[in-house]
């Protein structure tokens, strides 16, 4: 099923950046979520691999998705 069309481009959550998103950082905090629930970020070529490489520092990472 469908969700509405979105009315906004998805853009970097990088700090400071405003380039369109082409991908989804898909994480989980395993102390305070459940193994099920994902969050996402989003970002853009030039933060993908940034962005995945904080979480894993932390233990959040869990895969890199194109949109």
């Amino acid at each position: 099923m469908a969700g509405p069309p979105m009315s906004e481009p998805l853009v970097c959550s990088a700090r400071g950046c405003g380039a369109a998103a082409v991908y989804a950082v898909v994480w989980n905090n395993p102390k305070i979520h459940t193994p099920e629930r994902e969050k996402v970020w989003m970002a853009c070529e030039d933060h993908r691999q940034s962005l995945a490489d904080f979480l894993d520092a932390r233990g959040f990472f869990r895969r890199v998705d194109p949109l």
